[in-house]
C-alpha cells in the first residue's frame, strides 16, 4: 500500500466492535434531537396505528425548518420505557437510532470513539463491524 493510500483509510479501517446491550443509554439522558423525516414518522405512526397528523401532533415538534421526537422533561425519548429499560417502537426506530453508534461525531478520532465507548457498553464488544459498513452508516445521518 503506497502512502496515498494509507492517509485515506480512516483510523478505524480494520473495523470496530459493536454490539447493542439495549441498556438504554443512547435514548435517556441530556436533552437533545432525534431527528425524523416525513417516511420515519408515516411508519412510526403506522407501528403505533395513529393516523400522521395525530401521530405528529402528540410526538413531534418542530425544530427550525426540521423535525424532532419529543422527549420527557427529563430528557428521555418519548418511546423510551424506562421501567422496561427498552426502546417501545424499536422495529420502526428512526435512522438516527439504527446508525448509533456509527455517527461521525462519534468516530471521527480514536478520542471521541473513546468517549462513546464509556458511554456506551456495547462499543469495543460483540463482532467486527466492518470499516465499509461504519462509514456507510455514518453518511446517512450527521450528527
Amino acid at each position: 500500500m503506497n502512502p496515498s493510500e494509507s492517509e485515506r483509510l480512516p483510523w478505524y479501517h480494520d473495523g470496530l466492535r459493536f454490539s447493542c446491550t439495549e441498556c438504554g443509554d443512547c435514548c435517556t439522558g441530556a436533552p437533545g434531537y432525534v431527528w425524523v423525516d416525513e417516511e420515519e414518522i408515516a411508519s412510526l405512526a403506522s407501528h403505533l396505528g395513529r393516523a400522521v397528523e395525530a401521530f405528529e401532533e402528540k410526538y413531534v415538534r418542530r425544530v427550525g425548518r426540521r423535525k424532532s421526537l419529543i422527549e420527557r422533561p427529563n430528557g428521555d425519548c418519548v418511546f423510551f420505557d424506562n421501567a422496561a429499560r427498552r426502546c417501545t417502537v424499536y422495529l420502526s426506530r428512526p435512522l438516527q437510532c439504527r446508525t448509533w453508534p456509527f455517527w461521525q461525531s462519534n468516530i471521527q478520532t480514536p478520542g471521541t470513539w473513546a468517549e462513546t465507548s464509556q458511554a456506551c457498553p456495547g462499543c469495543g464488544q460483540g463482532p467486527l463491524v466492518s470499516v465499509d459498513k461504519i462509514k456507510a452508516q455514518a453518511a446517512i445521518v450527521r450528527v
